[in-house]
């Protein structure tokens, strides 16, 4: 008998051993939640896979006085930070800081200045706690750094302002970009096999300083050149190319050369304007009339057509500053609304578009998909329901700020500004190009798989220019406003899945389902779960152990 358990023993001992050996050698993890909340996305399990040295990470986000909703987030990061050194191993090292218990007042403003320099702001919260209001520094960031060199992360992304959402929605959304984040600084840190991507300039583009931050934001990421169209024989040797706000029309010789990078697998982000402003009126209008840029039979053959026209949109629009009237002898001032300059946060569920904040347009216009065979079209932003169409030539009346709209004139519904084209692109010169052209030999009429987004406004990607010092703002910043919009996340996020749909960018599919408890039905039901959770579980014991002691006692009573 002993002899068996002996042997049972070891050979228990032996299944452990050989069971930690084959979790050793084939690593797998197991995620059980509906909504994959733990599952890494396979781009970023490569990412930290092959990482060659440890990177270090500093997470802001901690206190003890944490409000719970920040609390939800916080743990979100340390799990996903978990999760990556389980891919990562020793690679990845992390650590959560709380500065604010700093007692030194000028040691903590000096830190909170030096964090707001490197791109990490600071959060005020106002709450009101016993009939007082509390205000509480939260610092919902992090720093990531790699061999010297740091990249600051915002946890919380989010715009009440813009984007029109509770502050539950917003937190919700920062915890389902908690991955992507995280990734795309470590990618930014640890990228050394960077992309090409060329601007076009030579038909009355925008400058490079209206193109400032949009330039040093890829920067990070990519190789960035300007690239002048006619002087180039062809684009070979770039990823992707940007083309924005032209105002005169491509040479057919150019034009080629585009249809030809695309077809041959070049990627492409348009920035156009179907409409250009062509006189000012005496400071009051502007006629609006179509901008000829020779590109609507290449996106026709591609597969969209961008329209003559120019939306207003009632209910989510910029503004501009008006005279109202005059407060003694000096003008008063005022912003109105300007419903030609929508700011849209309606979006498709594309990874490129999903959880932005709302991004600021000026003077657009609408697409329409055609026949392209082959061709997967997506849109990507729209209007809100309450817009408006008008037909060029158009003669836009700036006093039409100080009117009150009728809302019976806006209900041409969401209109779609943005497009992603994804498949094999049919050449626009196929038939064209006969075999006496010295082009034939390279010539290709269907080429290899690329992806073109195509916008209808090319002011997107424009920053503004401060007149004081001349040096540009933040892209997406509105001086009237004094808000930036997330048009500069808007492009970084298309070039990243234009040029890799399968890197990080995918992360941003992650859907974190939030389910908010009932309020009403709570308190109605308060009591009553209070008893099933507190009191039930002490009447279940004491029950079982009256149970157990009338059983005991019939069994051994004598």
């Amino acid at each position: 008998m002993k002899k068996k358990q002996l042997i049972r023993f070891f050979i228990g001992i032996g299944a452990i051993v050989l069971l930690n050996f084959l979790a050793n050698q084939f690593f797998f993890r197991i995620d059980l939640t509906e909504d994959q909340r733990y599952t890494i996305a396979p781009a970023t399990e490569r990412l930290l896979e092959k990482l060659e040295e440890p990177v270090f990470i500093t997470v802001y986000l901690e206190g003890n006085d944490i409000p719970p909703a920040f609390k939800r987030l916080r743990t979100t990061v340390k799990e996903k930070l978990e999760e990556f050194t389980a891919y990562a191993g020793n690679n990845i090292r992390f650590r959560f800081e709380d500065i604010t218990q700093e007692t030194d007042k000028k040691k903590l403003n000096e830190r909170i200045y030096n964090l707001i320099k490197k791109g990490i702001q600071p959060t005020n919260l106002v709450d009101k706690e016993g009939g007082s209001t509390v205000e509480r520094l939260i610092i919902p960031g992090a720093m990531v750094s790699y061999e010297g060199k740091e990249a600051p992360v915002m946890l919380l992304r989010g715009n009440q302002r813009t984007k029109g959402l509770s502050s539950e929605q917003i937190l919700n959304q920062s915890v389902e970009n908690v991955e992507y984040e995280l990734a795309s600084a470590i990618r930014q840190l640890t990228n050394k096999e960077r992309k090409r991507i060329g601007i076009i300039q030579g038909y009355g583009n925008l400058r490079p300083i209206q193109m400032a931050d949009m330039i040093t934001s890829l920067q990070k990421f990519y190789d960035v050149f300007l690239v002048p169209m006619q002087k180039q024989p062809e684009l070979k040797g770039l990823d992707a190319i940007i083309v924005a706000k032209p105002d005169s029309a491509f040479s057919e010789e150019d034009k080629y050369k585009i249809d030809q990078f695309i077809v041959n697998g070049g990627k492409a982000l348009f920035f156009v304007d179907a409409l250009k402003s062509d006189t000012i009126l005496r400071g009051e209008s502007t006629l609006l009339i179509k901008n000829d840029l020779n590109l609507d039979d290449l996106f026709f053959r591609y597969g969209v057509r961008l329209n003559d026209n120019v939306i207003q949109d009632l209910t989510s629009s910029g503004a501009i500053p008006m005279t109202v009237g005059n407060m003694g002898s000096q003008p008063q001032v005022k912003l109105m609304p300007w419903r030609f300059f929508p700011l849209v946060n309606t979006f498709s569920k594309h990874p490129i578009v999903r959880n932005l904040d709302a991004v600021y347009l000026h003077y657009v216009g609408t697409i329409d998909t055609v026949k392209a065979v082959g061709i997967q079209k997506t849109p990507l932003m729209f209007t809100s329901p309450y817009s408006k169409v008008n037909a060029v030539p158009a003669q836009i009346d700036f006093n039409e700020a100080r009117l009150n709209p009728d809302p019976r004139q806006y209900r041409a519904g969401p209109q779609s500004v943005a497009y992603l084209l994804e498949g094999k692109f049919h050449s626009l010169y196929a038939n064209r190009i006969t075999q006496v052209d010295p082009r034939f030999k390279m010539f290709k009429e269907y080429g290899n798989p690329s992806k073109i987004i195509i916008c209808s406004d090319g002011d997107l990607p424009a920053n503004e220019i401060d007149p004081k010092t001349g040096k540009p703002a933040a892209l997406g910043y509105d001086q009237f406003m004094n808000t930036t919009f997330a048009n500069k996340d808007f492009i970084l996020h298309a070039v990243d899945y234009l040029i890799d749909e399968n890197g990080v960018i995918a992360a941003r599919a992650k859907e974190v389902v939030l389910r908010p408890l009932d309020k009403l039905k709570v308190q109605e039901e308060r009591l009553q779960w209070q008893l099933i959770n507190l009191v039930l579980p002490i009447v279940v014991i004491v029950i079982l152990g009256l149970i157990r002691a009338y059983w005991r006692k019939r069994k051994y009573a004598v």
